[in-house]
């Protein structure tokens, strides 16, 4: 086990796989850091390796909604409050990094695609501790899926932590969904 360890994500919303992957990384460390990427939805920079990632119909959340989600299915899922912490998380723009996340902390990984392994090769050339939990898994379910439901009013709330679902709807964020995917 190793003492502090993150995780990292654009979580825009964050799902059932997300959780799974937080809370098998917690598993692994004594404090967790979860990285919220592209934390500032106007300054989106284009990613050559994954360029949906940098659309605005894909980034209707701001850091403070994602902030939220993240910190309330963690804490329903029984993870305490001072055994993690969420922070802004630059991915797009390495040589800052460091700001956010100390060096000494180890990355926990879940690879699907390319930009998995793009994320991979740069927190390893930063001299991050890296550590992949499983690589070339099918995703059981993505972020765009659940956000057309949410577009086309089908069912979509089993798909996210039932705090997730309560935070998006009593703060009136499908509106919002809605909107960034017309």
């Amino acid at each position: 086990m190793v003492k502090l360890g993150f995780i990292h994500g654009r979580f825009q919303l964050f799902h059932n796989d997300h959780l799974r992957y937080a809370l098998l990384a917690k598993e692994q460390c004594e404090k967790l850091i979860v990285g919220i990427t592209s934390p500032e939805n106007a300054n989106l920079l284009r990613e050559e390796v994954d360029p949906h990632r940098s659309n605005a119909a894909a980034n209707p959340f701001t850091f403070y909604e994602r902030f939220n989600m993240v910190k309330a299915a963690l804490l329903e899922a029984g993870v305490k409050r001072e055994d993690f912490e969420i922070v802004p998380y630059p991915i797009e723009r390495p040589e800052i990094l460091y700001n956010y996340i100390p060096l000494s902390a180890t990355s926990f990984f879940t690879i699907y695609d390319d930009w998995g392994y793009e994320k991979l090769h740069r927190l390893g050339e930063l001299g991050y501790g890296t550590h992949v939990l499983f690589d070339t898994r099918d995703k059981a379910m993505c972020s765009t899926e659940i956000r057309q439901k949410i577009v086309d009013d089908t069912d979509w709330k089993q798909m996210v932590p039932p705090a997730v679902y309560k935070y998006i709807t009593e703060n009136n964020l499908t509106d919002k969904v809605k909107q960034a995917m017309k």
